[in-house]
């Protein structure tokens, strides 16, 4: 049914070719997942989170707003590639990415007043290890952050282990559509 994933050793770009193959033959359960991570939310007396505005094949966790404060992210360029963050009815236009963003002028949002991330990815391993697209965005912006950091994705995509670097953030959570568990230390 889904191509079989590479070896751990495999380079990057193999395993996102993978996960975007084994993703696109996916049903869309994000109602599912959002009741999960909405109800491991609350049970952790989380008011403000940071999410995302989904891409094509990701889930979209855009529920959760009717409980909670959503921020979302704006993807700046300069003077080097970071993340600004900002109301979540803020994202009117499209990024460069294919995902609503806010404006460049959009009241932005301290990290430190944040409760919980919610990262998306292509995969992440058991470990929380995240394969993103490629840009580091999330690497540069969370170190230091003390809040919890959940990985969002289908449970398909959830591999043993991924390659790794020193500088790729790890999330103490992974929020699937079958529910929401600590990753393994």
């Amino acid at each position: 049914m889904f191509p079989s994933p590479p070896p751990a050793q495999a380079p990057k770009a193999g395993w996102r070719t993978w996960a975007r193959e084994t993703r696109a033959a996916l049903p869309d359960l994000s109602a599912d997942l959002t009741a999960h991570l909405a109800a491991f939310l609350r049970a952790r007396g989380v008011r403000r989170v940071l999410a995302y505005r989904a891409l094509p094949g990701e889930p979209d966790v855009s529920a959760l707003a009717a409980a909670f404060e959503l921020l979302t992210t704006r993807a700046r360029f300069r003077p080097e590639p970071h993340l600004t963050l900002h109301p979540w009815d803020t994202a009117t236009e499209p990024s460069r990415f294919g995902a609503l963003q806010p404006p460049a002028d959009a009241p932005r949002v301290a990290l430190e007043t944040v409760d919980a991330v919610l990262l998306p990815a292509l995969a992440f391993d058991r470990r929380g290890v995240r394969l993103g697209y490629g840009g580091g965005f999330y690497d540069r912006l969370l170190p230091g952050f003390t809040g919890l950091t959940v990985g969002v994705v289908w449970e398909a995509l959830v591999v043993d282990e991924l390659p790794s670097e020193a500088h790729d953030l790890r999330v103490g959570w992974l929020a699937t559509e079958t529910g929401v568990r600590a990753v393994q230390p």
